[in-house]
């Protein structure tokens, strides 16, 4: 597939008829900037309660100037295709907020781990006493924060490749946490390559690109890019100098011991990664010693690999972040004790062999969930997994609390997106908190009963 062209959005849609196309979060946030700038709006989406014109009405597109698309809507609608044969310009919410923003902008993408290293830089930024704005993929749109955003400000912005589809900006740091291959039911893997790229492409000499050691797809950035590149990692490569690394169990910055690496909250090889690319971003903006206590303090962001809570001695953890196998593989390793492991959902296109020996190492059964799980049963079977197929969520859950020992983990982390079944993958999470939630008050209800008895 060729990609979209980029377009430049004019300097103001005052007075401009502007269909926003969906209606989700970013498409939500658009809707309040065009308020703002006086425009007239039309909403389009494919939930008639959201919308006022459907997508598949493609008169829409001779009632306005322009359209912004949310990263949501894929670029090979329908609607978006004949948009582009009548020339009626497509604008990306992104693209609007690097021309508009007047401050500082610090973009991190990645395969894995952005919104962990988009929340500390966020969090390192504030604690060093400085006005940060963090928003973008992580939840909150950035284009309605524009009012609230000062030049002597700085921006700490997740960004997709979704999102980077219809950008022709580069934020002045930019940072690539890593590039694996994902959402290959949507994209090529070369052009999921080049929309991670394109995060670097338009910056100059005065800017700065973070990346790492240990991913040489994503290390190859440095050759896309004019701005300085500052290396994070835990992988020596010759000729490259450092930033942050790990020496002797400590994390080190420029050679400077900041913290021990088992401080952190955070569990896992991944999540140490993540810690040094946020330190190397922030540079000494932020001090050492500012940044060892938050570094020691950081607990993690919801949905990543986070500790619902423990029942009977099961501890119960909500990965559902972990939409890919190499994001369950990073589960697996971070999680300690024996694993009993919430599979499934919708399947991205991606192989599942890298998980086989951690599955046969660590794991007592794999219960599955979900659209995926039929046919990935049946491949791990073949396998030598000892895999089920639960049907849904909730009851892949109660199979896996009534199957799980004392010092066990019951673990989602689901290898498949969430859109089987739920709008996000926080939506899933929240799923499985509530059913913790849930057989947490029967057991304690029942020993309140046999307490009476």
């Amino acid at each position: 597939m060729t990609l979209p062209t980029p377009t430049i959005a004019p300097d103001s849609f005052s007075g401009r008829r502007i269909g926003v196309v969906g209606l989700g979060i970013e498409g939500r946030d658009a809707v309040a900037f065009l308020e703002r700038e006086g425009a007239d709006i039309l909403r389009v989406d494919q939930n008639p309660e959201r919308g006022d014109w459907s997508p598949d009405d493609f008169s829409v597109l001779d009632a306005v100037d322009g359209l912004i698309v949310s990263q949501g809507v894929h670029y090979r609608t329908p609607l978006l295709i004949e948009a582009q044969r009548q020339g009626v310009p497509a604008y990306g919410p992104t693209q609007i907020f690097l021309e508009r923003c007047p401050a500082h902008v610090i973009g991190i993408t990645g395969s894995a781990g952005k919104t962990t290293t988009t929340s500390l830089v966020g969090e390192l930024l504030r604690a060093a006493g400085v006005r940060a704005h963090v928003g973008g993929n992580i939840g909150r749109g950035l284009l309605a924060q524009l009012p609230e955003i000062d030049a002597a400000d700085t921006v700490v912005a997740e960004i997709s490749h979704t999102q980077l589809l219809r950008t022709t900006r580069s934020p002045q740091i930019a940072a690539i946490t890593n590039i694996t291959p994902n959402h290959l039911d949507q994209f090529s893997w070369d052009d999921y390559q080049q929309l991670k790229y394109r995060l670097v492409q338009f910056q100059d000499a005065d800017d700065r690109v973070v990346l790492p050691t240990d991913d040489e797809i994503a290390a190859a950035a440095s050759s896309r890019t004019a701005a300085a590149a500052v290396w994070f990692g835990l992988t020596p490569r010759s000729g490259i100098d450092l930033e942050t690394s790990v020496l002797d169990q400590h994390i080190v910055r420029q050679g400077r011991v900041v913290v021990e690496a088992s401080a952190l909250q955070i569990p896992g090889r991944h999540n140490l990664l993540n810690a040094l690319a946020a330190l190397a971003i922030v540079g000494d903006v932020v001090s050492d010693e500012v940044a060892a206590r938050v570094l020691r303090d950081f607990s993690g962001v919801p949905h990543r690999l986070e500790a619902v809570g423990a029942i009977d001695g099961v501890r119960f953890i909500n990965d559902s972040i972990g939409s890919t196998p190499e994001r369950t593989l990073a589960g697996l390793r971070a999680t300690r004790g024996p694993i009993i492991l919430l599979l499934g959902g919708r399947d991205k296109q991606l192989p599942l062999d890298p998980l086989l020996p951690e599955l046969k190492r660590r794991v007592r059964r794999v219960i599955l969930f979900g659209e995926s799980a039929p046919s990935w049963t049946a491949w791990l079977s073949e396998r030598g997994v000892d895999a089920v197929d639960a049907g849904s969520l909730e009851d892949a859950f109660e199979l896996a609390a009534d199957l799980a020992r004392p010092d066990e983990a019951v673990l989602l982390s689901p290898g498949g997106t969430s859109f089987d079944a739920y709008p996000n993958f926080e939506a899933r999470g929240e799923h499985f908190r509530q059913l913790v939630r849930d057989r947490s008050d029967r057991i304690e209800m029942g020993n309140e009963v046999a307490d009476d008895v």
